[in-house]
């Protein structure tokens, strides 16, 4: 059956900036993707991201490639090897799960092998900020069971102090955003643990992290940018203890369902993450996030607004995604 796909570029407010340690935005740049065939419709979502060198111009220009083979009955599987990992094959392989689940009337998480889909908790992120700034927004959060915190940069001693200061009896995990230097690691380390973080996510870069496969690793370590997709596995083996599933990199939710599994047998902890994106990017990650330990998918709360429908927040517990938004 002759498909139709459309991708387009769109933009949504965030509710004021979100700063991270390589700088800060007011807007969530998304790449969507549909699939049509007359009668069904399948969307994804993805986010174009420059650390992966990635841009929404090109991430446009590599879908349109391969508009035709898509069009005319490319596979989940089949995509796998026609498209590299990343945003791209992300918006893509997210767009054909939805259209298979609303073609047959199965929803996604069924054609996944789950057997039930669960509300999950999501982290609420603290954007980077004096100490000051971010144990005031510490303490307009302590509601929410897991607070993440953005780090990086001069200056992390002390709003980490504040911040556990803010609130003594909120769970925190860390994110440096690979802003640590091998001279600070072990210090900060320390003093995450005299703290009782529960987690610290890719604290140095990807390029060199063989270092926390010889330091004591006082509180658990999660791999962001130093694993995509399946390939990227054996790399990290000894350095961390967790991974951060994000489906732009993995390049879907096909990749994703996998690393997750394989993570798994090797005895990783499973985080699951996202770009600052809507709910249409959250909702097949919801998927992964039902084997997962942390979710942190808390893109839409710091959107000044979400699609309609959306996923419902009940506070910082995600309901399933509706039909009429994806799977």
């Amino acid at each position: 059956m002759t498909r139709s796909l459309t991708v387009a570029q769109e933009s949504w407010p965030i509710a004021g900036s979100f700063r991270i340690s390589r700088g800060a935005k007011t807007e969530a740049d998304v790449v969507v993707v549909e699939i049509t065939d007359g009668d069904h419709r399948g969307r994804g979502e993805c986010v174009p991201y420059a650390r992966y060198d990635e841009t929404v111009q090109g991430v446009l220009t590599e879908i349109n490639q391969h508009a035709g083979v898509i069009e005319v009955g490319l596979g989940r599987e089949e995509l796998q090897s026609a498209m590299p990992g990343g945003a791209a094959r992300n918006a893509v392989d997210c767009a054909l799960w939805d259209l298979e689940a609303k073609q047959i009337g199965t929803p996604v998480w069924q054609l996944a092998g789950l057997e039930r889909m669960a509300p999950v908790t999501t982290a609420y992120t603290l954007s980077l900020d004096t100490p000051e700034g971010m144990a005031a927004a510490a303490r307009e959060a302590s509601a929410r069971p897991l607070i993440k915190v953005k780090l990086g940069l001069d200056g992390d001693e002390e709003r980490l102090r504040a911040i556990r200061e803010a609130v003594p009896q909120s769970k925190l995990i860390i994110d440096a955003n690979e802003g640590w230097s091998r001279d600070r690691i072990e210090p900060l380390f320390a003093l995450c643990a005299e703290v009782g973080v529960t987690l610290i996510e890719q604290p140095l870069p990807a390029a060199d992290d063989a270092l926390l496969a010889d330091i004591a690793r006082l509180v658990p370590v999660c791999a962001d940018e130093s694993v995509h997709g399946l390939d990227s596995l054996d790399a990290i083996a000894g350095r961390y203890d967790a991974i951060n599933i994000k489906l732009d990199k993995t390049g879907g939710l096909t990749e994703a369902l996998a690393l997750c599994k394989a993570a798994e047998e090797r005895g990783l902890d499973i985080m699951v993450g996202c770009m600052l994106a809507t709910s249409l990017a959250m909702a097949p990650a919801m998927i992964v996030a039902q084997s997962a330990s942390v979710v942190d998918l808390d893109g839409p709360l710091l959107l000044a607004r979400d699609r309609d429908p959306g996923i419902t927040f009940d506070g910082s517990i995600m309901q399933p995604p509706p039909p009429e938004l994806w799977g």
